[in-house]
Formats: C-alpha cells, structure tokens, sequence
C-alpha cells in the first residue's frame, strides 16, 4: 500500500423501516471500514429509513439535518476520526413529500449536503409522488487528505451532465449513494454507467447500493480508467480500496478528455 494512499470505503446493506436498525448497521460497518483504514465511508440512499413501496410513513421519518440520525453519524464520525456518507430522509416544505438527501459529515459536523436532482420516475416508478426534487445548485464538495470529493445520487447516473459538473468543481472522486432497483438488465446498467462516469471525467467513483432483493448489490470504487478496484456483491458487506491520489493526473496525461471538450454543461 502506497504511504499516500487514501482508503476509501462501501458500506453495502439494506435500510429498513427503522432508523434505530440502519444506525446500528451503518455504525457495524464503520467500524469494520476504519479497523481496514479507511478514511471516507459511503452508504446506500435511504440509508435513515426505507419502506417498500413508498407510503406515508417517509414524511413521518423524515428528520432535519440537525435531528436525531445525522447528530449519529457525526458523533460516530468524531469517535472513528473518519468521513461518513449517506442518504436521508429530510424534512420537505409541504409536510407530505420528503427530501432524498445525502449527507458527508465528519467529527466537526455536516461538510456537504446533496439534494437529488432526478428523481427516479422511469421503469415504472414514481419518487416524485414522494420526493421533492433538489434545486439545481453548485456542487458542494469536501476535502479529505488533499482529495476533494462531490456527491450524487443512484438515477442521476443516467445524465452525466450531473458528473461532469463534478468534474468542473474539480472532484477527485464522485460519491453515489444509491438504490439501484432491480430488474431487466438493471446489473449491467449499474456497473456500465459507474465506468462510464469514472472514464468521461477521469475521477474515482464510489458507490453504495443496496442488497437484493429491491437493489442490485454491487456497490464498487472504479478509477479513473473504469478499472474496479473494489467490489461487494450481494450480500451485506464492507469492501476497502486504499487508492492512490496520482492515478488522476496519470489518467489525464493519457486521456486529456476533460481539456479537449468543447460544451458546457447549462441547466435545462
């Protein structure tokens, strides 16, 4: 392992309907994560709770970004001296939808927060019924050991003009939390859009899912050249890859894909 190497970490389960419970597991497998060195863990969307299909229940779970469950993961994250991320349900305006929000906190408290763009409206779903879309805005990023780190969320994969406004953020790695759904050809989806988001934007990305049977599993970190370096496959697991800062800059000299382009990324 290089002695600039940075760990970076998945934290793959199945969030239930009981923040109480999915606590407990994100805090079992942070634990597992930083015992590994891992500096930055990332977990699934709807990592506070999650019920299918959607009811009332998410507005009545949802918190504020000073409740409860983020006061957690910031005293958890103090303890392990580490980065947690993860997706939450958040108080909306209306009292009836909710917010898909991912939070990065540390030990000194909240260092970015994401509100989903896209909501997942497609194969026959419907989030916006129970989501409050997020108001496109600049990216909000972190920095950890020199690496600066942008968020995203599971059905954003899809546009990569949300990746590429990491890119332009100057992101050295893009994190999914995610509740990739299963379904026909779903696993290939998955796993194509992640290499493609690292190959387009020359960045590492890390990215949580949730276990079958309502997720794909196959949370994974891919560098810059779409290479895997870590994978989990379906079943409730943490996997750690201790990657290295100067594979960026390597990518780039070959492939400088992100100088030679001639558009922009506008909002619609």
């Amino acid at each position: 392992m290089n002695h600039d190497s940075v760990g970076l970490a998945i934290g793959q389960f199945a969030p239930v309907a009981s923040r109480a419970s999915n606590l407990a597991d994100i805090e079992a497998a942070t634990r597992t994560a930083v015992s590994r060195g891992a500096r930055v863990i990332v977990f699934p969307e709807y990592s506070s709770y999650f019920v299918d299909p959607f009811d009332a229940s998410l507005a009545q779970n949802a918190e504020d970004l000073d409740g409860p469950f983020v006061q957690a993961l910031t005293a958890l994250a103090a303890e392990l001296d580490v980065t947690i991320v993860a997706g939450v349900l958040e108080k909306a305006d209306d009292g009836h939808r909710v917010r898909n929000t991912v939070v990065a906190v540390g030990g000194d408290g909240i260092r970015s927060v994401y509100r989903k763009l896209h909501l997942y409206d497609a194969f026959g779903q419907r989030e916006s019924d129970w989501v409050e879309p997020g108001e496109i805005a600049p990216p909000q990023t972190f920095t950890v050991d020199g690496l600066r780190f942008g968020l995203m969320t599971c059905y954003d994969l899809r546009f990569p003009e949300v990746a590429r406004t990491l890119a332009d953020a100057g992101v050295d790695v893009a994190l999914v939390p995610a509740e990739w759904v299963r379904g026909p050809l779903k696993e290939h989806h998955w796993r194509t859009l992640l290499q493609a988001r690292a190959i387009e934007n020359t960045f590492f990305v890390v990215a949580a899912d949730h276990t079958p049977p309502l997720g794909v599993g196959h949370s994974m970190i891919v560098d810059p050249q779409g290479v895997i370096l870590a994978q989990v496959g379906t079943a409730t697991d943490v996997a750690v890859a201790h990657i290295d800062p100067q594979a960026i800059a390597r990518a780039r000299r070959v492939n400088p894909a992100l100088e030679l382009r001639r558009y922009r990324v506008t909002p619609r």
